[in-house]
């Protein structure tokens, strides 16, 4: 297992740790485990591109570990009441569409890479987070979920047009 895949376990094992903390009221060390394992996204890729550690499992990996700590998080915000149900909707569904979008691409022997709206929706997501756990302020909390919806739909409408011919009948 390269080093590079091994950082993002750590980033996936930090997810309960993060989970608990917040959820028993200790948002600020929860704080501090999210920006950490957010930084671990970015650490890992640069691992796996500088030192040539890019893996399948890497591949499949990474971008699980991500979906699970932002959703992690933003379920927690739903069952707080400080971001509705529908605008997690909107990411899981944007989430689960790309995936099935990239699926038939690689059945059809194309690789959709990421996106520059996609890295811009991942990063304003998790920094949109952090902002909501260290000011729990309802009009923040509004701002963030528009934020991360319209970067989401942003993103998950570009990645369709772009790659349309995957799935054109």
């Amino acid at each position: 297992m390269t080093t590079a895949s091994k950082i993002t376990l750590v980033r996936v094992a930090m997810i309960p740790i993060f989970m608990a903390l917040l959820l028993l009221g200790y948002r600020w060390i929860a704080l501090a485990v999210f920006i950490l394992a957010s930084v671990t996204d970015f650490v890992d890729g640069y691992v796996a591109r500088h030192y040539n550690q890019v893996s399948d499992f890497g591949k499949f990996l990474d971008p699980l570990a991500d979906k699970l700590l932002v959703t992690a998080c933003m379920l927690i915000f739903v069952e707080w009441g400080r971001m509705p149900a529908w605008a997690v909707m909107i990411v899981l569904t944007r989430e689960f569409a790309v995936t099935g979008l990239r699926l038939v691409a690689v059945g059809n022997g194309r690789v959709i890479a990421a996106g520059w709206s996609g890295k811009v929706k991942t990063f304003s997501t998790m920094v949109g987070l952090c902002l909501m756990m260290a000011f729990p302020i309802w009009w923040l909390d509004w701002v963030v979920t528009a934020v991360i919806t319209l970067t989401t739909l942003y993103s998950g409408v570009e990645y369709f047009v772009k790659n349309w011919d995957v799935i054109r009948p």
